[in-house]
């Protein structure tokens, strides 16, 4: 198996082709990068930015590049010797325009005749025969319906007619109403999606349709494509998106890995605390949210808790959060509004020999869902997991026991049979809720630090000690060394270098709290908790322009359902909203009041940025650095993550760095290139450097402040990572002082090129001109002039 030292994520889009990618590929190598990873990549809806709505699976897309883009990319990767990555969606596929889709368009056109009706995960019996499809503004809206060119039209919407149903070439001839009854689906209003849908989606998503891989001819069909870049030799490994929506992830997994030719592997899966990938899964890890959890972690003052708990229980009208009460009822929100059709056809399900009626047993199964702790079991594997929720849920609703207890049985039992369905179909449905019911709402909610409210993390984790950082790390190294790191996705909700600066809140408590209350007063809005999550998001964004910040603060409000939502949205709440926002730009009190807030935590957070990458860089796995973020980065949610940058500024500035200029600051753009070329091309160049994994213990009055780890082993020392933390509180103190570290021999900062020991070396000298260093063992030959060289530079 080829397997990568470092990858880097490119979203393909229109405006971004795979022929675009070939074109970076040279910058890529120059910059250290071992393969490109793409967005996907296979046909997808018109206009799609991120491509994750696939059409039509047999094809590359070609407003992303087609088959020759791939070749192009391809092409240009394996001349730099650089490996290929690509993100496959093999959950659902996307709906919103049927024509587009093959696979839909004859579902709806021939029903339970067609071929691809199996695809389909479909309650043909709950339809009465038909597909819902939630397009009409009103179920009335079947008035509006029209016959043209031999499809039945619903304004821009457009759906096949099957055969026998009308008059062909006389669109007068029937009733568009009449025809529309005798079709394979049935147009009904959008509200009505919460409770009477019946097919799978993606999440709450009713224009991405889930699809049933575990179907040998499904899988094989959905997966032709793929299994030729393999073949052809265009690309290396997959990343594969939202596995948990499967009905047999492991089984999948392996046969991926059998048609892929044993390819590398990565699945989209978010591990809780404490939780590690099911023993069978045939895959080299996730795609890096765990990791992001800890290396976050290491850069928040745990000194800041009690103080900005005690702002958010003010800022609750006295009434402490309690974040396992607030996503029991968050996910019960999801059960009972957004997903409930998914609990009713569970509840569907359920044998009448047990005596529950639906709703009985659709109130018993959420409160199941809710008390989970994971996004799913992998039954048998997490057995305990479901008997421990069913009692978590009977210890919250005790009326609710004897339903729980029938239930459980029929719940554990998920395997091929026909009879199990229920405790396969529940295993898919635990994810969806924990993912909409916590990340997309709680994590709205739950606001005292933006930086915690992260994509895979548990915000109750305030901060995590290096001592217990570094053990996480040497279990990484043990036991999942080849799993992907990362800062920054296409997911996150902030981009790496935004909470990077609201971590430094935890050092700044107090001032916090003194600099909201102002603003809270010169822009006031009503909910509190809100506020805060605006504002932590303004400051660590800023400078940003109006649009941006207004798209993030109506999305933040919505997700979080409390003063305004996305079905009934508040417009008086959400003008003082978009006015609190506006004050920002137009208030001169407000700014004044937010650019001075800026003032003083953006140097810090340069200084937490430039920590949190260089770890993540140097730590153990496979680091990816999400496009564009060699350069600082301060995005908040999607879209504001996937906005366009300037490739040529980059190129312009690493070429600068390798001519030998070094950034006078810290603080510019430069030297967060500077931190993340060098560290991705010692990975790649010098391997045998990245091989374990042993803290290093600094001495002295600042020692708390300095992380620092070798890579090498106790016999054969390796790179080795310095990196400053609470950096405010470390200039409070005095600064470094006396704290030193013991070096063993001669080493050479990879970022400075100065040599420094063999003894003991005073941090203050290594640390004088960047709040981290990256040193190599002199007699390795560190020789930047000739890693230029082999980079073709």
């Amino acid at each position: 198996m080829r397997t990568p030292v470092s990858t880097y994520r490119l979203q393909i889009r229109p405006g971004f082709t795979l022929q675009d990618a070939a074109q970076t590929v040279p910058y890529l190598k120059s910059l250290g990068v071992d393969w490109i990873y793409l967005s996907p990549i296979l046909t997808a809806e018109k206009g799609s930015d991120h491509a994750y709505d696939v059409t039509d699976p047999s094809a590359i897309d070609p407003d992303r590049g087609g088959a020759e883009g791939l070749v192009a990319a391809s092409r240009a990767a394996r001349d730099a010797g650089m490996g290929v990555l690509v993100d496959i969606v093999p959950n659902h596929v996307g709906v919103a325009t049927p024509v587009q889709n093959p696979w839909w368009w004859s579902l709806l056109k021939e029903g339970q005749q067609s071929r691809y009706a199996a695809a389909f995960d479909v309650d043909w019996d709950f339809g009465g025969g038909r597909v819902r499809i939630p397009v009409l503004g009103e179920d009335s809206d079947v008035d509006a319906l029209e016959i043209k060119d031999g499809e039945l039209q619903y304004y821009d919407h457009r759906f096949p007619l099957a055969e026998g149903t009308y008059t062909p070439g006389d669109p007068t001839a029937d009733d568009p109403r009449e025809v529309h009854d005798r079709q394979h689906y049935e147009l009904i209003g959008w509200r009505r999606a919460d409770n009477d849908l019946n097919y799978r989606r993606f999440f709450a998503v009713n224009s991405l349709a889930g699809i049933r891989v575990e179907l040998p001819e499904v899988f094989d069909e959905a997966h032709a494509e793929v299994v030729r870049w393999f073949r052809d030799g265009l690309v290396d490994g997959l990343r594969i998106d939202h596995p948990d929506g499967l009905a047999d992830p492991e089984g999948y997994l392996r046969r991926l890995r059998e048609v892929t030719g044993g390819s590398y592997l990565l699945i989209e899966k978010i591990l809780e605390p404490g939780e590690q990938l099911p023993a069978g899964f045939d895959c080299e890890g996730t795609t890096g949210y765990d990791a992001l959890a800890d290396v976050d972690r290491l850069f928040v003052d745990p000194a800041g808790q009690e103080t900005l708990d005690a702002l958010d229980t003010e800022l609750r009208g006295g009434r402490p959060a309690d974040y396992e009460d607030m996503i029991r009822g968050t996910k019960r929100r999801i059960t009972d509004g957004i997903l409930h059709s998914e609990m009713l056809r569970l509840a569907r399900l359920v044998p009448a020999t047990t005596g529950l009626s639906g709703e009985r047993a659709a109130d018993a199964l959420s409160e199941i869902i809710a008390a989970f702790p994971v996004y799913r079991s992998y039954l048998p594997e997490g057995a305990e997991v479901l008997k421990e929720a069913c009692e978590l849920a009977v210890r919250r609703r005790p009326e609710l026991a004897e339903a729980v207890g029938l239930l459980l049985p029929l719940l554990l039992d998920a395997g091929p049979e026909d009879g199990a369905e229920l405790g396969r179909r529940f295993q898919q449905t635990s994810g969806m809720v924990m993912a909409k019911g916590v990340e997309d709402t709680a994590f709205f909610r739950y606001t005292r630090l933006g930086t915690l409210t992260e994509v895979g993390a548990d915000p109750t984790e305030f901060a995590v000690a290096p001592g217990d950082f570094h053990g996480r790390m040497a279990r990484r190294q043990a036991e999942i060394p080849l799993s992907m790191t990362t800062l920054s996705t296409h997911d996150t909700k902030r981009s790496e270098d935004t909470r990077a600066r609201i971590s430094v809140l935890a050092e700044l408590a107090p001032e916090w709290k003194a600099a909201l209350g102002r603003l809270q007063e010169l822009a006031p809005l009503p909910d509190g908790p809100l506020a805060n999550l605006l504002w932590q998001a303004i400051a660590g964004a800023w400078p940003a322009d109006r649009e941006r910040l207004q798209s993030y603060a109506q999305k933040a409000a919505r997700e979080a359902g409390n003063s305004t939502d996305w079905l009934d949205p508040d417009t008086a709440f959400e003008e003082q909203l978009a006015a609190a926002v506006d004050a920002a730009f137009d208030n001169p009190a407000v700014r004044a009041e937010l650019e001075a807030l800026v003032e003083r935590l953006a140097p810090y957070g340069a200084v937490n940025s430039l920590g949190a990458k260089l770890v993540q860089l140097t730590m153990p796995g496979v680091p990816d650095v999400y496009q564009g973020t060699e350069f600082w980065d301060r995005s908040l949610t999607d879209p504001d993550n996937r906005r366009p940058f300037d490739y040529g500024a980059r190129r312009a500035a690493l070429a600068a760095l390798d001519a030998g200029e070094r950034p006078a600051s810290y603080m510019e753009d430069a030297a967060k290139l500077l931190v993340t070329s060098r560290a991705l091309r010692l990975r790649r160049d010098r391997p045998e450097l990245f091989t374990g994994y042993t803290p290093v213990t600094a001495t002295g009055a600042a020692a708390a402040h300095l992380v620092a780890f070798d890579r090498g082993t106790a016999s054969d020392p390796g790179a080795l990572t310095l990196a400053t933390r609470l950096p405010r509180g470390l200039e409070l103190s005095g600064g470094w002082r006396d704290t030193a570290i013991q070096l063993n021999s001669a080493m050479t900062d990879e970022l400075t090129g100065r040599v420094y020991g063999p003894g003991r070396v005073a941090a203050a000298e290594i640390l004088r001109d960047y709040p981290v260093a990256l040193l190599v063992p002199t007699n390795a030959g560190s020789d930047m002039a000739h890693r230029a060289v082999s980079d073709g530079r």
